[in-house]
């Protein structure tokens, strides 16, 4: 390992990691992170994300990479703050970039704050399924975008996965484009996702996640997207009548690690990878049991009226004419990178 100290974790000791001190490596004879013996040196990184445990990202994503890192015994361990416990995501990146948390688990259209091109990752019907996503992270055409990530950010991808498709409720049915005018859908306040509102014919109103549900009851905005397992979570269906399954956008997300890497033996590094890409793996089959599980219960409970029947050909046509007419020039070889990787 490195002969100079981590970074310190100020982030981390003012609120929930009082006992967690930065391990500071000696310098010596020992090199590659190795102590005397040649073994790899104890590390414990930190995994932050903004899910509940309870959702996939979570079991079949964090605990996953968390419980493989450590069967691997190479000297590595993983410890998750679920729940944003470190902060949003803006505040956890820059913990990631400044080494103050390892590993965090981000939507590209956050990460693209800080490197535009990525959050074109999160354009509406960008990736035709969650397959598609996986395999173009996976492809050689992924890497010029992640190498300028790392290049502008000093934050890796070590891998990304579908955490579902993002759908329309409302309290009345969107079948086409048409349908969404007048009504004052709510977006996440960001660049590309705003972008995407009017790709798809929606006059978009920013609302905060957490504010959601009341904003829904009181009537301050109609209707609002979100992946279903999202949905569920904010019990969405006592405020809102229907569910339009547009699947406009496949809801990435990105395994992010900060200059750590550097700090990890070979062995440790391989493990570590390993560990992401089985979540990586896992993660979409997790997400299309729970939304089954959940679309059943609400076609038999009646939470939602769900409508099948949306044109998702003409929103997906209005979508790309609109993108590839609106995105930068830095952006729109991503698009068309993303489109040329589709089967």
């Amino acid at each position: 390992m490195s002969s100079h100290p981590r970074p310190p974790r100020a982030l981390l000791l003012a609120s929930v990691l009082p006992l967690l001190l930065a391990t500071a490596c000696g310098g010596g004879g020992d090199t590659g992170g190795t102590g005397g013996s040649g073994a790899p040196a104890p590390v414990e990184l930190t995994l932050a994300h903004s899910y509940t445990d309870q959702q996939p990202q979570h079991r079949c994503g964090a605990q996953v990479i968390a419980d493989q890192v450590a069967a691997a015994n190479v000297g590595l361990s993983v410890e998750i703050f679920p729940n944003s416990q470190l902060g949003g995501d803006a505040d956890r990146f820059q913990s990631v970039a400044a080494g103050d948390i390892d590993i965090d688990i981000q939507g590209a259209s956050a990460l693209g704050a800080s490197h535009a091109p990525m959050s074109v990752v999160d354009a509406a019907y960008a990736f035709d399924d969650a397959e598609h996503l996986a395999r173009f992270f996976a492809d050689p055409a992924s890497d010029e975008l992640k190498s300028g990530f790392a290049e502008a950010t000093g934050v890796q991808v070590l891998g990304a996965w579908s955490a579902g498709a993002r759908q329309f409720t409302a309290n009345q049915p969107i079948r086409q484009p048409a349908d969404l005018q007048g009504l004052r859908m709510r977006f996440p306040n960001s660049p590309q996702f705003l972008m995407n509102a009017r790709a798809l014919g929606a006059n978009p109103t920013e609302v905060a996640f957490e504010e959601l549900y009341l904003a829904l009851q009181q009537g301050t905005v109609d209707g609002q997207e979100n992946p279903i397992v999202n949905i569920d979570a904010l019990n969405l269906g006592e405020v809102q009548d229907f569910l339009s399954l547009s699947g406009h956008q496949q809801n990435s997300n990105l395994v992010i690690l900060g200059p750590v890497w550097e700090e990890l033996s070979p062995e440790q590094q391989q493990a570590l990878s390993a560990a992401v890409d089985s979540a990586v793996e896992q993660v979409p089959g997790c997400v299309a049991e729970d939304e089954t599980r959940i679309l059943d219960e609400y076609r038999t409970a009646g939470a939602f009226q769900v409508v099948e029947d949306v044109d998702v050909a003409a929103f997906r046509a209005q979508a790309e004419q609109y993108l590839r007419a609106n995105l930068s020039p830095e952006q729109l070889p991503v698009y068309e990178a993303i489109r040329n990787a589709a089967s």
